[in-house]
């Protein structure tokens, strides 16, 4: 179980000056736990500190980011069961895919452990005239310096490593603000750090409200702000940030199209991971299933059937799969969708009623492309599909949107499978597969209004550095 209280980390240390936090759990709605919540003086403070970090940071040397590093897959392994009943809790998760983040949350910081030793330059030739003939070029990464990080509710532990454990690889300190309604993951990673001999003001995760976190989109002494979360909410910060290096992963409404030559109820298992693991509640899932048309009826048949036999419940009961929506505000919010949806001729299949923050899992068809449940980001369990006759318009069905985070493609041409990896305007095109697939070292961001900037450990890495040349003259 969860204790009754948690701190903060400021400036590497455990502080407590109050509990003012409640953290519920999401599937009974009872405060769980209580933490600790900074002040604006404590941001201002933290990034003081994170500033005056910053020269010990740059100066600890490839084996001594690489140790820190594993120290924490070594203690985060240890303590493998108690996150995840804590994500299962703060989170609703349910258990079986809480271990599973757990799983990514390690994996993430062996990755980055690994890179913390690979950080290249190069030697370039400068004698490309006759002026240059006595010079010689090299570059290096060297760290960009403070960073803030803002992380999302939905993988408050993978989401987080995605920031922190890149920022240690480099040797940037940072400044994290968790989600409020799901900070715990983020207290226990700091419990783990604090362990270690990082200089002081490396680092401090602190919970707050959103108005004290402002400083950390508008301080010049945040060199990087990394940002997860809603459109609106992400390039607002980015009007307000200043000079400083934004990266932004906004979310979507992905699509996946099924050919005709795919094996049917390969697809059909592949699209209810997709479409319902983690309720919806991810910005890679599938949303929007365009299925050939002489496949159409089978596949849309086979689904109805899977979706309906989707285990909801209890999220530390073994056998659920469907657990609850974050908030009750968010469910009322997509059920309203799905009627807004019915009532302009969408055909409901199964599925979409509400009771609390629990959703039964839905799919429907004929919902116009201008309802916010096939155009918008639904963050819930709920796909729409229909039919398309040839591929090409199923590509631009597929790009008719103000997202591009990533798309699945079912199909064994290749030449289709390189249309689309050439045609889709997204950040990654998953061949034979979902887009909710990913795997933690590779790039993974968007474009359009899902943002900007890649995560995935090499890649954050490098834009938590900056180059730096040296030009040698021989006389």
């Amino acid at each position: 179980m969860l204790r009754d209280s948690y701190p903060f980390y400021l400036a590497n240390k455990a502080a407590a000056p109050n509990h003012a936090l409640e953290v519920t759990n999401k599937y009974t709605g009872e405060v769980a736990t209580r933490v600790a919540q900074a002040s604006a003086q404590d941001i201002d403070h933290a990034i003081a500190k994170a500033v005056d970090a910053s020269g010990p940071m740059r100066a600890l040397a490839s084996y001594q980011r690489r140790d820190v590093l594993m120290h924490c897959v070594t203690r985060l392994t240890g303590r493998a069961d108690e996150l995840a009943l804590a994500l299962c809790i703060e989170a609703g998760k349910p258990i079986k895919d809480s271990r599973g983040e757990v799983t990514r949350l390690i994996d993430t910081f062996r990755t980055a452990a690994e890179e913390a030793t690979r950080i290249h330059g190069e030697v370039m030739p400068m004698d490309i005239g006759a002026r240059a003939k006595n010079y010689t070029g090299m570059w290096k990464r060297v760290p960009i310096g403070p960073c803030s990080f803002i992380s999302p509710f939905n993988f408050p532990l993978n989401l987080v490593a995605h920031k922190i454990a890149p920022a240690l690889a480099v040797g940037c300190p940072f400044v994290l603000k968790p989600a409020s309604r799901t900070p715990i993951g983020a207290i226990l990673i700091g419990e783990v750090l604090a362990e270690t001999d990082l200089p002081e003001g490396a680092f401090s995760i602190l919970p707050c409200a959103r108005n004290a976190a402002d400083q950390l989109t508008t301080d010049p002494r945040i060199k990087l702000l990394s940002f997860t979360g809603s459109p609106e909410a992400g390039w607002n910060m980015k009007n307000r940030a200043g000079k400083k290096k934004v990266v932004l992963e906004l979310g979507g409404n992905a699509a996946c199209i099924v050919d005709s030559d795919w094996d049917i109820d390969d697809a059909v298992a592949r699209i209810v991971f997709g479409a319902y693991y983690q309720f919806g509640q991810s910005c890679i899932s599938v949303q929007r299933i365009l299925a050939h048309e002489s496949i159409y009826t089978a596949l849309r048949d086979k689904l109805v059937a899977a979706v309906r036999a989707l285990v909801a419940g209890d999220p530390r009961d073994e056998v659920t799969f469907i657990g609850p929506i974050i908030s009750e505000d968010a469910a009322k919010r997509i059920e309203a969708w799905i009627a807004s949806a019915k009532d302009k001729g969408a055909r409901v299949l199964c599925g979409g009623a509400r009771n609390g923050v629990m959703i039964s899992p839905a799919l429907l068809e004929n919902v116009p492309h201008d309802q916010p449940l096939w155009s918008q980001e639904v963050f819930g369990p709920v796909a729409c599909i229909e039919p398309f006759s040839d591929f090409d318009d199923a590509l631009r069905t597929a790009n008719d949107s103000e997202y591009g985070l990533q798309a699945g493609v079912f199909t064994r041409d290749l030449y289709k499978a390189q249309r689309a990896w050439d045609t889709l305007e997204v950040g990654a095109v998953i061949i034979g597969d979902v887009p909710s697939w990913r795997v933690d070292n590779m790039p993974y961001g968007g474009v359009k209004n899902s943002g900007f900037g890649r995560e995935g450990i090499r890649f954050a890495m490098e834009d938590m550095t900056e180059l730096r040349l040296m030009a040698v003259r021989t006389p």
